[in-house]
């Protein structure tokens, strides 16, 4: 290649030798020419000098303005062979070709991640440096792009000059405009190949596609968990930093995303958007929405890699997956205990303040779960339609069914890591090791005497009380436990079920038969 002056030859050189001596005293950024570097600085100093005569919108450099100024020509000369589209620059029309070859020429050079656009790359970069040199002028908060700080600009302005034709609803960007044209539309165009879903936008599209093909190109840099898309990504990353930016002015409540305030808004405000095509029924959330939705189509895309099981939300095959990992990292902060999920511990933690949400219409006891409730409510409806084949017992509930089964088959599946005694219930073990441990988390508010089981304080709290709910359906006679009237029954009925081994001997209590072997053993019961 030949040039008429040495100034230009020795220019032309530094594309070879990748020179670049002119260095920006804002940022320390290189650049081969020195009208590179002064075209940069205006960055910093925010000079305009091109303007437009038609608009008077402004650029940094001439090109930039010769190329804007075609849009009020409407001239797009250079057209796409493959698809017919047309653009204003040569250099748009080969960007766009990229679409068809598939060419990423730009990679970054921090995670292998290719690009077609050199520009979107940079902006790429600064993902991995945190570098955002564009600061808005009225909040001083800075962007990554020119493009997002423009944007951002309009929520200042209250420019929204994108009108929808249908609801004359306006936006600030155009491709929310074209994302809410959809609703009118109802348009679907873009199909999975796997499951045969479809979806309206092609980005939801790339993003479902990883749920069949696992794949979770956003990891975290402070505890490498990964992520199938990079909201999500961005999302985490608060819960290491714990910025939650976005405050409700009803009551206070803090998000890190404006989205999730948004969401919470519409519990005050009553506004429920999403509509059920299959039965009316209306969400405050397009995924409440979508995963009611599956309940009508019985669509359950979301697969579980272990077991095989199928799930209508990612949120829930998220849940159901712990089982398998035995991931518990919600803790109680007030004794350590660990979850699965977020609603076991907002349960448990109503333990510890005595809440108690869920009230029964019938009688107004109350329960700090609403399962509690819902099991205690068939007290009053009289309902038991779990019986057992083997003794014909009935039953309010299948899990109580279940557990009553175990004294047939003799199972006894939780043992006691202090003792090797084994139980038949979990809750069983759970009480008989605080003797083991001493801990006695049931306080008596009258008299601050500590119990193992919320069933002993429940009794003992009669004792302040006076109440005597077991009646003696011979005598009338009341007592504060079941365990007192059942005792009480049998000197009525004369039943002697406690023998003696040694001697035959028949006894109406347990603990007569325990004195009383005291006389074979020689034992002096009494000290």
């Amino acid at each position: 290649m030949r040039f008429s002056d040495l100034g230009n030859l020795n220019s032309h050189k530094k594309i070879h030798t990748g020179e670049k001596p002119h260095r920006c005293d804002q940022c320390g950024k290189t650049f081969m020419m020195p009208s590179q570097l002064k075209n940069h600085l205006r960055v910093h100093t925010k000079e305009k000098p091109y303007s437009c005569s038609e608009c008077g919108k402004s650029f940094r450099q001439p090109s930039n303005l010769i190329s804007h100024q075609k849009i009020h020509t409407g001239v797009k000369e250079h057209v796409c062979i493959e698809c017919g589209k047309s653009f204003i620059r040569a250099g748009g029309l080969k960007t766009h070709q990229r679409i068809h070859t598939g060419e990423k020429p730009y990679k970054c050079s921090h995670c292998d991640r290719r690009f077609s656009q050199l520009q979107i790359a940079k902006v790429h970069e600064r993902t991995h440096t945190g570098e955002k040199p564009y600061a808005c002028t009225e909040c001083g908060k800075s962007f990554r792009s020119s493009a997002i700080l423009k944007q951002h600009m309009k929520i200042h302005t209250g420019e929204k000059p994108y009108k929808c034709s249908h609801c004359d609803k306006r936006f600030r960007h155009s491709k929310t405009l074209t994302s809410h044209m959809l609703i009118h539309t109802g348009e679907k165009t873009h199909k999975c190949d796997q499951c045969g879903r479809t979806f309206k936008r092609p980005a939801e599209l790339k993003k479902h596609i990883r749920v069949h093909t696992k794949e979770k190109p956003y990891s975290c840099s402070v505890c490498g968990n990964s992520f199938s898309n990079g909201s999500n990504l961005i999302t985490h990353q608060k819960i290491h930093t714990g910025v939650k930016e976005h405050v409700c002015l009803e009551c206070g409540k803090s998000f890190s995303r404006a989205g999730e305030l948004k969401n919470h808004h519409r519990i005050h405000t009553g506004e429920k958007p999403y509509k059920c095509s299959h039965c009316d029924k209306r969400f405050g959330q397009k995924r409440s929405l979508k995963g009611h939705e599956s309940i009508h189509t019985g669509e359950r895309p979301y697969t579980c890699t272990q077991c095989g099981k199928s799930f209508r939300s990612s949120t829930i095959l998220q849940q159901h997956m712990k089982i398998h990992t035995g991931e518990k990292n919600h803790e109680c902060d007030q004794c350590g205990k660990t979850f699965l999920w977020t609603s076991d511990l907002k349960e448990h933690l109503r333990i510890h303040t005595k809440e108690k949400f869920y009230s029964c219409l019938e009688c107004g006891k109350s329960f700090t779960q609403r399962s509690s409730l819902r099991q205690h409510q068939m007290i009053h409806t009289g309902v038991r339609e779990f019986v057992c084949f083997d003794c014909k017992k009935t039953f309010i509930t299948s899990s109580a069914l279940k557990q009553h089964q175990k004294i047939h088959t003799g199972e006894r599946t939780y043992v006691c890591s202090h003792c090797d005694k084994a139980f038949l219930h979990a809750a069983h073990l759970k009480i008989h090791e605080r003797i083991h441990t001493g801990e006695k988390p049931y306080t008596c508010t009258h008299c601050g005497k500590s119990f193992r089981a919320s069933s002993s304080l429940h009794s003992h709290m009669r004792m302040h009380t006076g109440e005597k709910p077991y009646t003696c359906t011979q005598c009338g006679r009341s007592f504060t436990a079941s365990s007192s009237l059942n005792s009480h029954m049998l000197i009525h009925n004369g039943e002697k079920t406690h023998k003696c081994d040694q001697c035959s001997k028949t006894f109406l209590r347990a603990s007569g038969l325990k004195k009383h072997l005291g006389v074979h053993s020689k034992e002096e019961p009494f000290h």
